[in-house]
């Protein structure tokens, strides 16, 4: 087949154009030149390093954890994939996976679920989110979900012809979502809520009394709650809280749990969807028709993770309020309106106006690429409900003396700046 000249496009190419749904963007699929904001942070920071090969740059916009699974963990990994038996499909996860996570959540949380009913493992948060549209969202209806946040419920939720309410993450409101908000109309149409606590990217945890009044809400309008409890393990104000220990949590709750965050096992791609049985049972149908299951040695190794839990998160947990405590208190000194979290790895602080230097910033996003050029830290922006930036506590630092020495280092960078904030004040 004769090339295409340049300027033009070739015939196999102008159909195949033509057919890509809607969704992704159907015959414009491919031509937006708009850059995905984690790509301008990617080629932010390989400038940088371009421009000063000399400086380490500070990664805090990872969104995993630094560290590798416990030795146990990974000496199960090798014991059971050398097992003739685990070689085969798991399907919807294997019985032992599913009587651990019930020993877990009775352990942890205080919830009881029958291992049969009320739980199906996944392969990660994330492919749960992009299956649980399909068991409840048909053209028309809504999906409410909450901004800033994992976006991944609500894309699929548009893919099926569906449409998305967002609700505001306020500092105001403890940052949590204001469902009476929604209009008489939205909660005629809605099915599904989404709530991620504790939060990313705020860091904020849900209360009792807001689940009480989320399931409350979710039973006088007939939806269901789909709690992205993945940062659950991770909480510095109280014992973990489960939407299901709530009274009505399990007859109108799917929560969704992770060994990513709580064990170190973020590539390892498991977690479970729980709660009330007729949703997980949908799940488990829908999924059953897009996966095969999660290799069953990654699940026995998740077995002894899970049994031996209280050796291995609360390490984690510490790690991670320990290095945000200290950058609460580096940030507060230079001026920002920095509040430890009160949970996951995440702190989320209001951006300055500007430096006493004359730079401006505009929004979120303008902070954040002048932190990674100017002072070469990384951070990730949010402009969805204010302007805020979202620090992570899983740079990189295989040691105590290591850890505070990246924590030095970034306050020693950014005290040069001469932060401007709204008051009028500068941070030094």
């Amino acid at each position: 087949m004769p090339q295409a000249r340049k300027g033009e496009t070739s015939m196999t190419e102008t159909r195949l154009q033509r057919l890509f749904a809607e969704r992704i963007g159907g015959i414009r699929f491919g031509k937006d030149t708009a850059i995905y904001k984690f790509e301008k942070i990617k080629r932010a920071k390989t400038a940088a390093q371009r421009a000063h090969p000399d400086v380490q740059l500070i990664d805090m916009g990872v969104g995993e954890p630094d560290d590798m699974a416990f030795p146990g963990v990974v000496e199960a990994l090798a014991r059971e994939a050398a097992c003739w038996e685990n070689r085969t499909y798991a399907d919807n996860g294997i019985p032992e996976f599913q009587a651990a996570v019930a020993r877990y959540m009775q352990t942890l949380y205080g919830v009881e679920l029958d291992p049969k009913t009320e739980i199906c493992h996944s392969m990660g948060s994330k492919s749960a989110l992009s299956l649980l549209p399909a068991c409840f969202i048909d053209p028309g209806d809504l999906c409410v979900t909450t901004v800033p946040g994992y976006p991944v419920m609500g894309t699929w939720a548009r893919y099926l012809g569906g449409e998305v309410v967002n609700l505001p993450l306020l500092e105001a409101n403890g940052f949590l979502p204001d469902l009476e908000a929604l209009t008489p109309e939205q909660r005629r149409r809605a099915k599904m809520i989404y709530l991620n606590y504790p939060n990313n990217p705020t860091g904020a945890s849900a209360t009792p009394e807001f689940f009480d009044s989320a399931i409350a809400f979710a039973q006088r309008h007939g939806m269901v709650l789909i709690s992205d409890a993945a940062y659950a393990p991770l909480n510095f104000s109280g014992a973990p809280l489960s939407i299901l220990s709530r009274p009505g949590g399990k007859e109108t709750c799917v929560e969704l749990h992770s060994m990513s965050k709580g064990f170190n096992m973020t590539g390892w791609r498991l977690g479970w969807v729980c709660g009330e049985p007729g949703a997980v049972k949908a799940f488990a149908t829908v999924k059953d028709n897009a996966d095969s299951g999660q290799f069953r040695a990654i699940q026995k190794a998740s077995i002894w993770a899970l049994d031996h839990q209280a050796e291995i998160t609360p390490a984690i947990s510490e790690k991670y309020r320990r290095r945000l405590q200290a950058l609460t208190e580096a940030l507060r000194s230079l001026g920002f309106d920095a509040r430890m979290p009160q949970g996951s790895f995440y702190l989320y602080v209001g951006i300055p106006e500007g430096t006493e230097g004359g730079v401006t910033f505009g929004t979120a996003e303008e902070f954040s690429q002048w932190l990674i050029a100017e002072k070469l830290i990384s951070t990730v922006p949010w402009d969805d409900a204010g302007s805020y930036v979202r620090f992570s506590a899983t740079f990189v630092a295989r040691t105590l003396e290591d850890e505070a020495r990246v924590l030095a280092e970034v306050r020693r960078r950014l005290s040069s700046a001469g932060f401007v904030f709204r008051n009028g004040a500068a941070g030094h």
